[in-house]
């Protein structure tokens, strides 16, 4: 019963998943470093915001700056289970001079966190920045009671118990009688509460 559970939750989970757009068709624009980011969706929809936390990004080829704070929102309606992005820094030409990873477990709608950007390395005094959203995966709930009608009602369904090398068929919700040893023992297959 866990093993169908688990499989229909990982079904809906896959055919939820968004990931990057490139670059040429993506909304994703690019910002002052004042302003707000916005990363959009696999449809085109804004996703998540942010902004940084982090005023001093003057860095270098020789002395890169390497921590940086940054706040991301959940600016949609879908509350995110997992959510991750790319953060990508431009000079005053826009040649790409920094970039790196973040992300966050379980983030409700219009929920904020405050995050720094692991491994980055900005060599530049940038002028522009955006955010990607790269994997946003939808909080999925199932209701139980919705799911084991399903699963009850597969006529279909061929179970059985192998005891000692001995099979029996089982059927949901239908005594089954064992004789082990001496004793006759009665099975019952239901589904849990």
């Amino acid at each position: 019963m866990k093993l169908i559970l688990l499989c229909v939750v990982l079904s809906a989970s896959s055919l939820c998943v968004t990931a990057q757009q490139s670059a040429t068709d993506s909304g994703e624009r690019r910002v002052p470093l004042t302003d707000t980011a916005i990363a959009l969706d696999g449809g085109g929809a804004p996703a998540l915001e942010a902004t940084l936390r982090t005023t001093a990004l003057n860095g270098a080829a020789d002395s890169p700056v390497t921590n940086i704070r940054l706040v991301v929102k959940n600016s949609s309606s879908i509350p995110y289970a997992f959510v991750t992005g790319l953060v990508t820094f431009y000079d005053g030409s826009g040649v790409r001079c920094g970039e790196g990873i973040f992300k966050a477990d379980a983030l409700s709608v219009n929920e904020a966190f405050e995050t720094d950007i692991p491994g980055i390395r900005i060599r530049c005094a940038p002028a522009t920045w955006r955010i990607v959203a790269t994997n946003l995966l939808p909080r999925v709930t199932l209701n139980a009671a919705s799911v084991a009608p399903t699963i009850a009602s597969r006529s279909g369904l061929n179970l059985v118990i192998s005891v000692d090398g001995e099979e029996h068929p089982i059927q949901i919700d239908k005594p089954m009688v064992l004789t082990l040893g001496n004793t006759q023992r009665t099975i019952v297959v239901r589904e849990a509460p």
